[in-house]
Parts: C-alpha cells; sequence; structure tokens
C-alpha cells in the first residue's frame, strides 16, 4: 500500500488520479495544507511559524492538520521527501537497459537544485531551521544520506558503463556532487540574481563534465601530445 507521500508524489508528477472523491479530497487538503504551511515558513521562518498560523492560512482545524501532519515538523520531512522521491525516479531511469546515465544526472542536477518555483524566503527559513533545531538537523542529515546512496548507485551504474570515471569510488563521487548542489542552493537563497534552475545548469555546464570518463581520456591525451 502507498505512503500517503507516495501517493501525493505520484499524483503531482501526473501518474495518479485516484478515483475515489473522498480520498480526491483527502489529498487535495493535505496539499492545501502543506502548501499553506511552506508559504507561512517563508513569511515567518520555520521556528515562528505555529500550527495555529498554519490551519489558519490553509483555512482548516487544528484536529484536520494533525490528522495528515503530526507535527510541524512532519512537513519538512514531507518538503525533503519529495527531494528523495525525484532521486529513486532518476535512479529508476538509469536502470533502464541502454539509458545513458549522463543526460539522467544533469537532469537530476538542474532539477532538484533548481525548481524554478522556488522561494529563496522559504530556503532560508528551512536553512536556518536546520541550523538551529537539533530534531530538523538530524532528519536532514537522514535525508541527505538516504540522497547519497541513491546517487551513489546512479554513479555506479556510470562507472558499470563506463560512461563516469572510475579512479574516485561511487560514494565519493555522490558526496562531493551532493556537496555541490547543496552548495548552489545555499548561494542562490542567499543572493537570488537568477532562477535556481538556471544557476543550477550553469554550475552543471562548468564542474560536472568533470566526472565524466571520456572527459578524462581527453585530458590524459591532450597531456601526452603536449608533453
Amino acid at each position: 500500500m502507498k505512503s500517503p507521500i507516495a501517493a501525493l508524489s505520484a499524483h503531482r508528477g501526473g501518474n495518479f488520479s485516484p478515483s475515489n472523491r473522498r480520498e480526491r479530497r483527502r489529498l487535495e487538503t493535505r496539499e492545501r495544507i502543506y502548501r499553506a504551511a511552506l508559504r507561512i515558513f517563508a513569511q515567518c521562518g520555520y521556528l515562528d511559524t505555529t500550527v495555529e498560523d498554519i490551519t489558519e492560512a490553509a483555512d482548516v482545524g487544528k484536529g484536520t492538520f494533525f490528522n495528515y501532519f503530526p507535527t510541524k515538523g512532519h512537513v519538512l520531512a514531507t518538503y525533503g521527501d519529495e527531494r528523495l522521491a525525484a532521486i529513486e525516479r532518476a535512479l529508476k531511469k538509469a536502470r533502464t537497459p541502454d539509458q545513458s546515465v549522463r543526460p539522467v544526472l544533469r537532469e537530476l542536477a538542474t532539477d532538484l537544485a533548481g525548481q524554478s518555483s522556488e522561494s529563496p524566503d522559504l530556503l532560508r527559513s528551512i536553512f536556518a531551521a536546520h541550523l538551529s533545531c537539533a530534531p530538523v538537523r538530524a532528519e536532514l542529515q537522514n535525508r541527505l544520506q538516504k540522497g547519497r546512496r541513491l546517487l551513489s548507485e546512479i554513479l555506479a551504474l556510470g562507472q558499470e558503463r563506463g560512461e563516469i570515471r572510475r579512479d574516485y569510488s561511487s560514494a565519493d563521487l555522490a558526496r562531493l556532487t551532493q556537496l555541490i548542489l547543496v552548495g548552489v542552493t545555499i548561494g542562490w537563497s542567499l543572493n537570488p540574481d537568477s532562477v535556481l534552475r538556471k544557476s543550477a545548469e550553469e554550475v552543471w555546464e562548468l564542474f560536472f563534465p568533470s566526472i565524466f570518463a571520456d572527459t578524462r581520456k581527453k585530458r590524459k591525451a591532450t597531456k601526452k601530445l603536449t608533453a
């Protein structure tokens, strides 16, 4: 049985169309609460937001909120789960026979760090919560570790297919890639001079070709010719 988070993620991706009216309303209510919470987090900050603030913005009672989210922290957990779901979808795509991992990685890197509708205020609020709230920070670390393992699997597939350099382990490449993506997101939230997706694409074009196997070979060949 799908969890509410999995069902909602599929619904957002266009792959879920519940026929039961009650189920549709339940998902719509949950989505309204979730979006209202993110909006209030962006306006007031996570730590200063109360459940009452969220329920008022979503126009629901507190009991309705707790039917979907035991605490406001579970809203952030859902936010993190959506990003994990994006990596899981990328891994599933990378496992497709004859599928190159390069476009999969590019799409993942630009989409994960670069959603044009992302709010810099929301991101700053979330990062502030991670820095000042131990339970939230623990959840972040847990999700970063899960995301890193999934990303490592994608990179390992690329290494097996000769597309990704092998002088680093897939785990190390995943860790470094994740650091770059998190850094891009933090930097953009502090100075949003363009849409986040565009910044992520620019970083991809400049830095990420260095993980490709043929790029390494070309560099070695160039060194031999100029030696």
